[in-house]
């Protein structure tokens, strides 16, 4: 109980600390909505590196984002009440903050069993994390700015640009690499070809999916590539 509550301090001034001060800088600052957007969708990304490392044990990890999303949810439903609610956190359709928060910590419950509980690798959750949030947020800013190439089929939703794709590629591939190299014994061109190999289906998964499922679809599509990769270079796991 300690850890847990100890661990749900840690989260909660963050996110009170992250909310306000992205709230305090858009005041004072003129942000374009589609940047915005995306510094929100980074502080819920980082706090997930408070979820792996603000507690001791896997299962209180994943118990506190159940018991987070159990706390916040039926706030958020009481602050959409509140007039100015949905513009002033850029919603693109009601319910949409909500939307997010049971998908981006459903989804962390069931990889942080699996990376960590199961396999005991902390930091194989970040990774898989890691390689869908920063390159999503990359391909949605150089796509809205810099996109001239688009995508178009049936199995897409609407029109995805090439250069947001292939931002999302490089960003994930950074992402990933990065966790390679820190924290298992390859060597780089080892994590070069992992890392490309994540990033490449992470980024392949993200085109294919279709209304706001990637924060589901792409991390696991990362974890099914980067696990056997790793165990094929002989990464005790």
């Amino acid at each position: 109980m300690i850890d847990l509550f100890r661990g749900l301090g840690i989260i909660g001034g963050y996110f009170l600390l992250a909310a306000a001060g992205a709230l305090l800088l858009r005041r004072l600052v003129r942000i374009p909505t589609e940047v915005f957007r995306k510094l929100l969708h980074i502080i819920l990304l980082c706090s997930l590196f408070a979820w792996v490392y603000a507690f001791q044990t896997w299962w209180i990890s994943s118990l506190a984002s159940l018991v987070f999303v159990a706390v916040v949810f039926p706030l958020l439903s009481l602050a959409e009440k509140v007039p100015g609610y949905s513009k002033l956190l850029t919603e693109r359709k009601n319910g949409e903050i909500k939307r997010s928060l049971v998908l981006v910590f459903g989804m962390f419950a069931v990889l942080n069993s699996v990376c960590w509980g199961f396999l005991g690798q902390r930091w194989l959750v970040l990774a898989c994390v890691c390689a869908w949030g920063f390159g999503d947020a990359a391909a949605a800013l150089v796509g809205k700015k810099y996109g001239r190439r688009f995508l178009e089929g049936k199995l897409i939703e609407g029109r995805k640009s090439v250069e947001g794709t292939l931002a999302m590629f490089a960003v994930s591939f950074a992402a990933v690499l990065t966790a390679v190299l820190i924290n298992a014994p390859v060597s780089w061109y080892a994590g070069i070809v992992i890392a490309a190999v994540t990033a490449a289906a992470s980024a392949v998964v993200e085109l294919y999916t279709r209304h706001g499922m990637d924060t589901v679809t792409c991390p696991f599509a990362a974890a099914a590539v980067l696990l056997p990769l790793l165990h094929v270079w002989g990464v005790p796991l």
